[in-house]
């Protein structure tokens, strides 16, 4: 609520992060045509899913209305469920190269167990008869399952030797405890770091990204910067100040087009839009595009051109699009040249985007909060919120909070928090809502609406006082 601190709404978004999982995330990049004034881009979409092996046995929270809202914008769930990419943060990891390096390897999905089990079945009944270098072919092994197979076969029996056989095959070979040792000691497809590398799945991408130090766009991101963190970095901390050091060092350079968006709704014409797809929208409309504009160009790589083709709102990778095509970058930064320059390059550098952009870098929206920003390379600006109000209530017993936010919710938008048995204190952040509250409520017979002063209104001040 606008009365959290940021630290306090950090606390209540963590709880809220650690019960979600991350169904698909979508990476979007660019880069400059050789021999063309345009950018080329690249948009992917990756469904994800924990990762189930060796590590504890993940939980996490379904919301119905979060299922009705993706199942709306046609959300494909066996994707999400069936072929997801795994990942892990380091804990995870850590845990998982425990289990491995002391040979204790568990399964915990009971779906994995019916795998394991017929698999076993199959090659403790066929090596009874076997002969030394005879083979079986297990058919039917997804990618996890044939490297649990492989870890569980090799610890409980040991003259066998297995190896992946195409697409979800394993051979099995009988060999002698000799041969064996030989083989482990050559090419072994069932080495650790091979299964480490399986298991932390679209982790490798972001440790890649993470490296790179590239600039992290994103619209209103600071949620996503929190499942970033948790889900394939460490959990998140119960610091908010430890949080944002993690992520400026993750992540140096952060650009939040939801607050470039709010800076030029103040500074310039900018349509006062919100969605991202609404931003997007208004930056393709003819009236900022005039035609001797000196707007890059931006086209879509081979590889995702079906999002210039056909829109795919809430589409992960089709929201990286928009918001890291380069358009919305670009055109806000020219916007602001033109504003302040009165002209602009022919064909700038990204590094003079970014100086145009200086202000609002590292400055990541906050929604409904004690400040507008999150600065994750320095001290969080306090904002200026309009005057709080102050509900005297005569002749309405009982009256709780979300009463009072009922009674006003018709008119305007308050966040209520009780000051004492009959009064309620209103906090919005926008003054025209302070003023038609007061206006409205001037002479009303049971909700005595006045502006908040400490000195008169404070419990604490009051108490003192008598």
């Amino acid at each position: 609520s606008l009365f959290d601190s940021p630290a306090e709404w950090y606390l209540k978004a963590r709880q809220s992060v650690q019960r979600f999982t991350v169904t698909q995330l979508g990476k979007c990049c660019s880069d400059t045509e050789s021999g063309h004034p345009r950018y080329v881009v690249h948009s992917y979409n990756f469904f994800l899913f924990p990762s189930t092996l060796g590590v504890r046995d993940v939980e996490f929270t379904l919301s119905a209305s979060s299922i009705q809202f993706l199942s709306h914008y046609g959300f494909d769930y066996n994707k999400f469920l069936k072929d997801g990419i795994p990942y892990m943060n380091e804990v995870q990891e850590k845990i998982l190269r425990q289990r491995l390096l002391a040979d204790s390897w568990k399964v915990h999905s009971a779906a994995d167990r019916d795998v394991l089990k017929k698999a076993i079945d199959e090659v403790t009944s066929w090596i009874a008869e076997a002969e030394e270098e005879e083979t079986l072919i297990l058919q039917d092994l997804s990618g996890c399952h044939v490297l649990e197979v492989q870890l569980v076969l090799r610890q409980a029996l040991e003259n066998v030797w297995t190896e992946p056989l195409g697409y979800k095959k394993l051979m099995v070979k009988k060999v002698s405890p000799q041969r064996r040792q030989l083989l482990e000691n050559s090419y072994d497809p069932c080495q650790k770091e091979l299964i480490i590398l399986f298991a932390r799945g679209f982790t490798n991408l972001f440790q890649i990204l993470v490296k790179a130090k590239k600039p992290l766009v994103g619209h209103n991101m600071l949620m996503d910067l929190m499942h970033l963190h948790d889900k394939f970095y460490q959990p998140l901390p119960e610091s908010y100040e430890e949080f944002k050091r993690n992520i400026h060092n993750l992540f140096p350079v952060l650009i939040d087009t939801k607050t470039v968006t709010k800076s030029m709704q103040k500074k310039y014409l900018f349509p006062r839009v919100s969605s991202l797809s609404e931003v997007y929208a208004v930056l393709c409309s003819s009236d900022l595009n005039p035609e001797d504009a000196p707007w890059p160009v931006i086209t879509l790589g081979s590889d995702c051109s079906r999002y210039a083709e056909k829109k795919s709102p809430h589409e992960a990778g089709y929201d990286a699009f928009l918001c890291g095509s380069g358009k919305m970058l670009h055109k806000h930064s020219f916007r602001g040249c033109l504003g302040t320059c009165g002209a602009v390059e022919a064909d700038p550098s990204f590094s003079q985007y970014l100086t145009v952009l200086a202000e609002h870098v590292n400055k990541v929206n906050l929604i409904r909060g004690g400040v507008t920003s999150i600065n994750f390379s320095g001290e969080d600006v306090p904002c200026c919120h309009p005057p709080v109000l102050v509900v005297h209530v005569r002749g309405w017993p009982g009256l709780n909070e979300r009463e009072i936010y009922q009674e006003f919710k018709s008119l305007c938008r308050f966040d209520v928090r009780r000051l004492s048995k009959n009064q309620f204190i209103l906090l919005s952040n926008q003054y025209k809502h302070v003023r038609l509250v007061l206006r409205n409520y001037k002479r009303h017979p049971q909700l005595q609406v006045s502006v908040y002063r400490h000195w008169r209104h404070s419990p604490q001040v009051n108490c003192l006082l008598q």
